[in-house]
Formats: structure tokens, sequence, C-alpha cells
């Protein structure tokens, strides 16, 4: 495939591709709006080990002077760190950040659109955005669940952010049309807590039956991807509870403030971070490496 001139994969990733090696998307927007310094980019390079050590080779993804850059690796990845304005690009606005030459981390939605653009299959995240509280009111609503209704991409996250209304995110996910999958799980996962109170029909008892649930869908001519809902390990798990008073203390903080529409995600993620006294980051850093390495198993399945 002739590329583009403002798309650039990285010749391990392009050959791991071409030749049917497993190959395992990374986002940036957890390292360009997700995550403190020097935490992020600790986090992107552990999860670019991560994913090696499960068989396959990491696409992390980002935008850098204009250029779709599939496979940063670690140049890429300082490089993006120390953007001093760096956008955060959906799958909408991805044109955009690119034919202004901008620096930009890429949001669940826009790496979905990138990996499936390039041929790869497999992407691991944090957790998906979603249907926000009180969007009744405001119709605030994530590009990530389009993403995912119309991409085939499998998509490996804890659940959605649990800043989201919860209950009407899984609604809006099967109104699209979009198979969520418990990993080993029969509940919803809530990013740092493992379940939801909310059951699961889907489930997967191993990385095999998510690859042939993808491989039947696409024989069957479905045209979106998978959600499979992998829960934070136990050992770094935050009762429901707790996460439930920090949050409504930040979402206070976060209104009081008028934080609206890309900025929500990241001013809650900081406000969590400080009233946790770093515990939601430590945990939102094990969950994403975590859901890399099940991604990773994922992908050599479908390449098995």
């Amino acid at each position: 495939m002739e590329l583009p001139a403002f798309v650039h994969i990285d010749p391990e990733v392009r050959d791991a591709i071409a030749s049917g090696i497993p190959v395992v998307a990374l986002e940036t927007a957890i390292l360009t709006h997700g995550m403190p310094a020097p935490v992020n980019v600790e986090t992107a390079l552990l999860l670019e080990r991560t994913v090696r050590e499960g068989g396959a080779v990491p696409a992390t993804i980002g935008v850098i002077d204009g250029v779709l850059v599939v496979g940063l690796g670690p140049s890429g990845i300082a490089r993006l760190a120390a953007s001093a304005h760096p956008f955060k690009a959906a799958s909408f606005d991805l044109a955009w950040a690119i034919a202004a030459g901008r620096d930009a981390g890429t949001t669940v939605s826009a790496t979905v659109a990138a990996s499936a653009f390039c041929g790869i299959r497999v992407f691991a995240t944090g957790g998906i955005g979603g249907v926000h509280r009180g969007a009744e009111r405001t119709f605030d609503e994530s590009n990530d669940l389009m993403a995912l209704a119309a991409t085939p991409v499998i998509v490996v996250s804890a659940g959605c952010k649990s800043v989201l209304d919860v209950p009407k995110t899984l609604e809006r996910l099967e109104t699209l049309g979009v198979p969520v999958v418990g990993f080993r799980c029969g509940e919803f996962p809530t990013f740092f807590s493992r379940g939801s109170g909310l059951s699961l029909g889907l489930s997967a008892d191993g990385p095999d039956v998510v690859a042939r649930m993808f491989r039947t869908g696409r024989a069957l001519g479905r045209p979106g991807g998978i959600l499979v809902a992998n829960p934070i390990p136990a050992a770094f798990e935050i009762p429901r509870d707790r996460v439930d008073a920090w949050m409504s203390a930040a979402l206070a903080e976060v209104e009081a403030d008028g934080v609206a529409g890309k900025d929500v995600t990241p001013r809650l993620l900081d406000a969590l971070n400080r009233r946790s006294c770093g515990a939601t980051l430590l945990a939102n850093v094990e969950l994403v490496r975590n859901n890399a390495s099940v991604a990773a198993q994922i992908a050599y399945a479908l390449t098995s």
C-alpha cells in the first residue's frame, strides 16, 4: 500500500503487518493529556515493553509536526511528551491536526481509525470514553462509541472511564451494535474497580475465544469492532464507594471551573489523583499495563 506523505509507519511495524506478525496499537492521549510527567513517558515505555514480552510488536500512534506516526518508539514518545501544546485528536478532527501541522496525542477513536487504516486489528487502552454524567442535559457523549461501532478493531480496556455514566454507556454500546465481551469476567469493570453491578451477556475465558469471535464477525460482514472488558488486577483495585466519593468532589471542582468537552476527562483524572494522594494514578498505570498484556495475547491468537 502506498502511503500518503502525512503517514509514517515504522519499518518494524510495517514489516510485522505485512508478515502476519502480531501487532498491538497503543494510544498517546494518555501520554499528552492523561498522566503527569514523568509517569506519562514511563508508562508509554512500559506498555511497549509489555507488548513485546507478550510476543507482539507495539505500535504507539501519535501525530508529530502534522505526520501520523504509527510506531513512535522511545524517541517518538519522548518527542511527543515534550511538545509544548499538543492537541488531543479524536477520529473526527485527526485530519485537522495533520493538516494544521500539529503535534497530537490520539484518543481511542483516533487510534482505532489509524489502526484500521494500517491493518492493525488489536488496540490496548486504559478505558474508553462514553456517555458523560448529566448527558440528558448536555448531550455529552464520546466519539469513541461511534468509532467502535464503525471500525473493525478489537479494543481491550478496563471498561469505561469511571468519570462516565456507566449504565448509559453500556446502553449506547448495545444500541450501536458493539459487542462487549468480559475477559474472564461476567460483570462490566469500571476502570479503577473490577465491577459495576452490571452483568455482561458475553464473556471469553481466553484470547482464542476473542480471536475466533472477531474472525467470525468479519466473515459475517460485521463492520464494527469488539470491546474487550478486562478488569484491573485485584491487587490494584480501588473500592467503588471510595472512587465515587472522590469523583463527586472532582466533578464539583471541574463544573465550578467551567471545564467542558475534551478537557473534562484530563481535568477529572488530575483531580482524582490529587484527592486520592496518587492511588488512582498507580491504578491507572497497572490497569493499562494489564490491558496491553491481554491485547498481545489476543493479537497472537489472531495470527495463529
